[in-house]
């Protein structure tokens, strides 16, 4: 008995193994590199997340291309030292960090007051902050930590700049919005009722719940912005090596970051697709696209559903607390 189970204890890791290098393969098979040469002087960008991983990747790029780049996390140590490294790598004095912890709503409103007192401008705003599946519980908003930070807090962040955004935009040359979904859009879902409890879902599929709300948002947005010269996209990186990861498994999380980022995109290769979707002068062309390896894909078909879109948008608007006259600064 006690053989059988270590048998099937070995079959299982096989599998898992087998599984891992296949998306291994097929992700590094089917990289693709943003070749946009587009130069940045004058525009400003702002990297939610910029100071670590993919998102320090982004940053460095679009400093590199000489962008007034603002990288933003909830972490001052780690975020001084992004902007140094970025600034010794490209040579651009012009990079700023702000702190910005997307599970406060105070948090959030205070970055975005600050960006539209101090920035005359807002030419690409990249979503790129995200958390796996490190916890299950609520923020002091009441909501749900990962919905949170993965949603709310960009949808609240996205609709307090987009007057900024909108003022920047011009007719062929839009602002740009982009926010990082996940191939785990697929398996989420939308329940309303249930989106913020604790102790409920699957926390993988928490996440997953976080990616598709993302998809409907820009959906939503994309509807509600026709006319105006700002533009919505997903992204889906693929998966990439990042300590995002290491939230799988305290115990374990030195291992599986490392077993991650040898299976799997680099960062670098990761920051590819945003890029390309920032800088790309068709993919400013469309809204409300689904962009990965570079080149428009497809999101899941439910997601066309505008019946639920305006739901989420809904329920959104009223849990992170925005006013009418914040909400008529957006589209009047």
């Amino acid at each position: 008995m006690e053989g059988a189970t270590v048998l099937i204890t070995l079959l299982v890791v096989a599998l898992i193994l087998i599984i891992a290098l296949a998306v291994a393969v097929y992700e590094k098979s089917t990289n693709a590199v943003c070749t946009s040469r587009r130069r940045l002087e004058g525009k400003t960008v702002i990297v939610t997340g910029g100071t670590a991983g993919m998102g320090l990747e982004i940053a460095t790029d679009l400093a590199h291309r000489g962008a007034r780049v603002i990288i933003a996390c909830p972490f001052e140590d780690e975020g001084v030292s992004a902007r140094n490294k970025i600034i010794k790598e490209t040579e651009n004095e012009k990079v700023i960090f702000k702190l910005l912890d997307l599970a406060s709503l105070e948090s959030t409103r205070k970055f975005a007051a600050d960006i539209l007192q101090e920035e005359n401008r807002l030419d690409i705003l990249i979503n790129n902050a995200g958390v796996l599946i490190p916890s299950d519980h609520l923020t002091k908003d009441g909501m749900h930590f990962i919905m949170q930070v993965n949603y709310y807090g960009a949808f609240l962040l996205t609709m307090l700049l987009l007057p900024l955004l909108k003022k920047t935009g011009k007719p062929g040359e839009p602002s740009r919005i982009l926010t990082t979904a996940s191939i785990m859009h697929m398996v989420g879902t939308v329940d309303i009722e249930n989106a913020n409890r604790i102790n409920y879902w699957n926390k993988l599929r928490l996440y997953g719940n976080s990616k598709i709300y993302l998809v409907y948002f820009a959906n939503e947005l994309t509807k509600r912005l026709r006319g105006a010269n700002v533009v919505i996209n997903n992204v889906d990186p693929g998966a990439v090596g990042t300590r995002i990861f290491a939230s799988l498994n305290e115990v374990a999380c030195t291992p599986i970051s490392l077993f991650c980022s040898l299976m799997f995109k680099t960062p670098w290769l990761g920051a590819q697709t945003a890029l390309h979707a920032a800088l790309d002068k068709s993919a400013g062309e469309v809204s409300g696209a689904y962009f990965k390896n570079c080149e428009m894909n497809s999101a899941v078909k439910r997601t066309n559903c505008a019946k639920t879109a305006k739901v989420i948008w809904e329920e959104s608007v009223r849990l992170v607390k925005l006013t009418d006259e914040e909400l008529n600064k957006c589209f009047l």
